[in-house]
């Protein structure tokens, strides 16, 4: 099973490259990320007739996150993350496909700093950290896929300028030490597991030639609970897809599991 991490930076504006995505790679679940559209205006029809049938959280505008599969058993478990009955912000959905549990995650960005903006990143992420416990607790294969605006550590390997990033709230200790808290629950990040070392990158900004000198930095995530993670077979970045005309500044990030006997 292909598991597939995607923030499209708008679907309508990237469909076309999606489509193309979909029928190049055929991975069998993909997580979308930022899609800003609207519930009522996303292209179900456009994806069922590429052969995937979708569970949807849109926002018009801003946010919007999706699970996609190519397989006929999907079954929508939660849209929105729990903790905070007040927050309407389309960041998460969660779907099983084939009795393994997909969520699909936008982390808030938390720019700038010593703003609520940060403080809502923060919360986030403690939500994150509860519910992920919770799903850790059923034994289930999980896998929490996504843009978790976190870089992970400030070594080359995930960034590449610690301190052209320094004031960014993907680098701020404070987020990558509430990321760690919910590694050490017991995930696994996949990329980390297939290149222990070396930089890789899933995000090169669309400013100052980012793409052309791969300064990039890794924010796209895989984590799999110890279930998923005896199943692990393979993981990469479809990097070459950032360089495509009218990219979405992400590549898509993937992993592959064993299939259950």
């Amino acid at each position: 099973m292909r598991i597939v991490s995607y923030n499209l930076n708008g679907i309508r504006a990237r469909m076309e490259r999606l489509l193309e995505y979909l029928s190049e790679q055929q991975p069998d679940v993909v997580c979308l990320q930022e899609l800003k559209c609207a519930q009522e205006s996303l292209p179900d029809a456009e994806i069922q007739a590429a052969g995937y049938k979708a569970v949807w959280h849109g926002q018009k505008g801003f946010n919007g996150v999706a699970v996609l599969t190519r397989r006929d058993n999907i079954v929508e478990r939660r849209t929105g993350l729990p903790g905070d009955p007040e927050d309407v912000q389309s960041r998460y959905v969660e779907a099983e496909v084939d009795g393994v549990v997909v969520a699909s995650i936008y982390l808030p960005n938390g720019n700038p700093i010593g703003t609520e903006k940060f403080d809502y990143k923060l919360r986030w992420l403690e939500r994150l950290r509860v519910h992920a416990l919770e799903l850790l607790a059923e034994e289930k294969p999980v896998v929490l896929a996504g843009d978790y605006n976190v870089i992970p550590t400030t070594t080359h390997d995930d960034v590449f300028s610690r301190r052209a990033m320094a004031n960014d709230a993907l680098l701020q200790p404070e987020s990558q030490a509430a990321f760690r808290t919910i590694l050490n629950q017991g995930w696994t990040d996949a990329i980390r597991t297939r290149f222990p070392e070396g930089p890789v990158y899933t995000f090169w900004d669309y400013q100052a030639g980012a793409w052309r000198r791969d300064a990039g930095f890794r924010i796209d995530h895989l984590l799999l609970s110890p279930t998923a993670a005896d199943r692990f077979l393979d993981a990469g970045v479809d990097k070459d897809y950032r360089g495509r005309d009218k990219a979405s500044d992400h590549a898509p990030t993937w992993l592959e599991l064993e299939e259950a006997e």
